[in-house]
């Protein structure tokens, strides 16, 4: 088959949704199809931009300035449809789109897939009304999300209008970017998301196409890397690992305070903290690290490579997001490793195996330095989770997810 990907979360970043398109893009080439990935991105050189065309990667038309630091913002939709057609016009002979995101480079991905009559597949990966929860600032979260809106429903239908409720649309803002999400999804032949429990909230603010829940998987290389049972004895020092983001919506600053509180409250130290990532976040929390004296190193972010040796060494991973993750892509790497995850999300209940990981009280700091502290008076605890991950390990290679994609893709076809 011939596939492909557009995404406005790819090229200049990283993260769990540049992982999920590395991944599956190996794994489908590997199966003999030809896969072609367009994405927005910062400003490349010829010379770049003809490194990334020999892996069938390719930028689309996107804004030279405005985005820098962030997010790489593709240009106006029908810009982007036009170069497509222009520059890649093989594009009319593929069999499907595979569309991840809701920006413009994906927009421009399933308006021309429907133009074409091509089938096309979007993946939700995200919560993107917490998303602008935490990334916008209060006073402009509501100014931001109408203009997002009103961009989204120039291009695709807003036939579905989502209002403030007392669930997950709690304001303005938020009702906004869940009409917008809503309507992405309608406007593919079949979504696709990576958990349950987003599945049934895409439902539950009228997503009528169907919705197939397909967790996320990681290469079969890295599941099948021999990794050793963790194990830790009463007094020896937890190591901790961290590796998202630095950045509001992972929560950094409540589980710092709640490594204070683990000092202060219950006066154990015997912890230390490797914490990865890039984001806004980094400077004010070596400060805040710096300040109440926490036993935390930060190294910014690093190849997966080198956060995989760390994990090597490490008893407990950490994502202490709440109503914001769909799936946590770090759960599943720290299970190939075998290491415990910490969280404090009941929904990520669903990615790991029953017994694996520790789930705090509730997401406030001192529920989780609670958490934390009985962790540390029962050791034995971290040898029983890795037990249980290292045998279920084989549930994560991504052939299992692409022998089911291969299946939806060609029923789309027929």
């Amino acid at each position: 088959m011939k596939i492909a990907i557009f995404s406005d979360c790819y090229l200049d970043l990283t993260g769990g949704i540049v992982s999920v398109i590395n991944i599956e893009k190996a794994e489908l080439e590997k199966r003999g199809h030809t896969v072609e990935v367009f994405s927005s991105a910062y400003p490349h050189t010829d010379t770049e931009i003809a490194e990334l065309a020999k892996k069938n990667i390719f930028p689309v038309p996107s804004c030279k300035h405005f985005g820098l630091g962030a997010t790489p913002i593709a240009r106006r939709p029908k810009i982007v449809e036009r170069w497509l057609l222009k520059n890649h016009p093989e594009i009319k002979d593929y069999d499907i789109f595979y569309v991840h995101y809701e920006a413009g480079c994906s927009i421009a991905g399933l308006r021309l897939a429907k133009k074409l009559h091509i089938p096309a597949v979007q993946v939700m990966h995200g919560r993107e009304d917490m998303g602008e929860e935490n990334l916008i600032p209060k006073g402009l979260r509501t100014f931001v999300a109408r203009n997002l809106n009103r961009f989204h429903s120039w291009y695709l239908p807003h036939a579905k209008k989502v209002t403030r409720d007392n669930y997950l649309a709690t304001s303005i803002a938020k009702s906004k970017m869940w009409t917008m999400m809503v309507n992405h999804a309608n406007y593919a032949n079949i979504i696709i998301t990576p958990s349950e429990h987003f599945k049934k909230k895409l439902m539950h603010y009228g997503v009528t196409k169907k919705i197939i829940a397909l967790h996320h998987g990681l290469s079969s290389e890295k599941v099948k890397v021999n990794v050793k049972p963790r194990s830790l004895n009463p007094g020896e020092t937890l190591n901790i690992i961290w590796h998202s983001r630095i950045s509001g919506e992972k929560r950094p600053m409540a589980f710092l305070e709640a490594l204070d509180i683990l000092q202060t409250k219950y006066q154990k130290t015997n912890y230390f903290l490797d914490a990865y990532g890039p984001g806004p976040d980094l400077e004010r929390a070596k400060k805040y690290v710096k300040a109440h004296h926490l036993k935390v190193k930060f190294y910014g972010p690093k190849p997966f490579d080198e956060i995989w040796k760390t994990m090597s060494k490490a008893h407990l991973d950490v994502l202490v997001s709440y109503n914001y993750d769909t799936f946590g892509m770090t759960l599943i790497e720290a299970e190939a490793a075998g290491i415990p995850s910490f969280f404090v999300d009941k929904d990520m209940e669903e990615i790991l195996p029953k017994d694996s990981y520790v789930l705090a009280g509730g997401p406030s700091p001192e529920e989780m330095a609670k958490a934390l502290n009985d962790l540390l008076e029962h050791p034995e605890r971290i040898a029983k989770m890795s037990e249980i991950l290292i045998k279920n390990r084989d549930e994560l290679d991504i052939k299992h997810k692409i022998d089911q994609l291969e299946t939806i893709f060609k029923e789309l076809r027929k």
